[in-house]
């Protein structure tokens, strides 16, 4: 998933949407897929690969925004002795496409979905990741079936997973969700999340990790101009990421255990990260001593505020580092915990998004059933970091592409006005550049000028704001 989530509304000719369509054109994003790709996928989807356990019985849900149908998971909370059980179902993308052929090779070609504010373009056709594979409701789907066993402190204390047939039972969005669980309406599968979530949250704390609750910035046309608002995260958004996270955690222990795998990894923020940090943190007018660290800094904020809302935006630079790390046969990498989570971690919940879930999936299988990796997964295990860089690079692009086009729009209308901001960062190859962050407006731009004062407020006049593809929003000194 995107670091930052921008979404936009508005007819497909405002101009905001057609610099965006002319964004995906600049950028090569396929609009299709290949022919031969596509057919095998439509072959599969009539004929998926199926295994023999059906855990059908579960009533499974899954919880996402309300017009997704993309569904990776879907789950099922309960009680047993002495704690929680969570199952947790994966969708199996490796029981529709074959190492090799042409529907693999696309999805290597694309790594990841691309998110942009007014559509994604998938990983996997959609007759896939929004039909067969995908876990909606009511439809029966193979999928790698999670099992963790807690204690009554939320701590793992088994782990199992299966190929499986599943089937959910309900689509939940998070609203629905928060205002089940708050008046009380929720059964008891559903009002666990609230438990096991809370649980799982203060177990972060005491290791020391931190979770982003990022709100969704949303770009409404109104009379040809633009506003921007934030959707905050709900409780029910931070409780159902937990579960992710714990399978994310419970894989790379798999994993690590097995001797083989590929982990999330990211080394500690560097002080110069921190340092510009802090410095937009006082262009927001957030209060932030040096006693207090980053961690306690993020869980005070209330996403709620416009200030604080484009702070925890600007923390997800902290991420930048994060690469994926491969190791086989025992010999452990010297780095094999996530800085973020304080453990260590794997991203193998989102398959029909992301292509490094699905060998993360494959090789945690065959670690619980004592069997060897697929050769087809040790064959690409090698290349896959540099496979998922390339392809977290572009989504990167695409990312900030679309957050200079959107802020451009904003402002379109404001050049030669002045406002007020800190100099944030400054480039350190071209002298007289900088970066500023605007005090009024959850902006960041670009400013030239004489003797930038790092970290310092100062007067800057907007001189360019061009909302166009190659979208440009510049500031000098006033």
């Amino acid at each position: 998933m995107p670091s930052r989530h921008i979404r936009v509304t508005g007819a497909p000719e405002a101009p905001l949407r057609a610099a965006l369509t002319a964004l995906r054109t600049e950028l090569g994003v396929p609009e299709s897929y290949p022919p031969d790709a596509l057919a095998e996928a439509e072959r599969a989807a009539k004929a998926p690969t199926l295994p023999s356990h059906d855990a059908t019985d579960i009533p499974l849900f899954t919880i996402d925004p309300p017009t997704s149908t993309d569904l990776d998971q879907a789950m099922h909370l309960s009680r047993r002795p002495g704690g929680y059980r969570v199952r947790y179902a994966i969708a199996d993308v490796a029981a529709f496409v074959v190492p090799g052929a042409p529907l693999d090779l696309e999805a290597h070609r694309r790594v990841t979905t691309l998110y942009f504010p007014d559509e994604k373009v998938p990983l996997h056709p959609t007759v896939l990741s929004e039909g067969i594979a995908s876990l909606l409701p009511d439809q029966t789907c193979p999928a790698a079936l999670w099992t963790i066993d807690l204690d009554a402190d939320g701590r793992t204390v088994a782990v199992d997973v299966r190929r499986a047939l599943v089937r959910s039972r309900a689509k939940l969005d998070y609203a629905g969700v928060q205002r089940r669980i708050d008046d009380g309406t929720a059964e008891e599968p559903l009002a666990l999340l609230k438990e096991i979530g809370g649980l799982r949250e203060a177990l972060e704390v005491e290791r020391g990790g931190i979770s982003l609750n990022v709100p969704e910035q949303e770009i409404v046309e109104r009379d040809r101009a633009y506003e921007l608002t934030y959707r905050a995260p709900l409780p029910a958004d931070g409780w159902n990421a937990q579960i992710s996270l714990l399978t994310g955690m419970a894989a790379a222990d798999l994993m690590l255990a097995h001797g083989t795998g590929v982990l999330r990894t990211l080394p500690a923020a560097s002080d110069g990260a921190v340092g510009r940090l802090r410095r937009t943190a006082r262009a927001l007018h957030i209060d932030w001593p040096h006693h207090v660290s980053y961690a306690q800094l993020v869980r005070s904020l209330d996403p709620h505020r416009p200030d604080h809302a484009a702070f925890l935006q600007e923390c997800t630079t902290l991420l930048r580092g994060a690469g994926y790390t491969v190791f086989r046969d025992g010999a452990l990498p010297s780095i094999t915990t996530h800085a973020a989570v304080a453990a260590p971690y794997a991203h193998c919940t989102a398959p029909l998004r992301r292509l490094v879930d699905r060998y993360a999936a494959e090789i945690c299988l065959a670690a619980v059933a004592g069997a060897d990796v697929p050769d087809w997964v040790l064959a690409a295990l090698d290349t896959l970091p540099k496979e998922m860089a390339d392809g977290t690079r572009r989504a990167g692009a695409v990312e900030r592409a679309c957050v200079d086009i959107v802020e451009a729009a904003l402002l379109k209308d404001r050049v030669g006005e002045i406002f007020d901001a800190v100099v944030v960062d400054l480039d350190e190859h071209k002298s007289g550049v900088g970066t500023v962050q605007l005090e009024s407006l959850a902006i960041i731009g670009r400013i030239e000028g004489d003797q930038l004062p790092l970290g310092e407020r100062l007067r800057v006049r907007l001189t360019q704001a061009d909302p166009g593809a190659a979208a440009r929003v510049r500031f000098a000194p006033a």
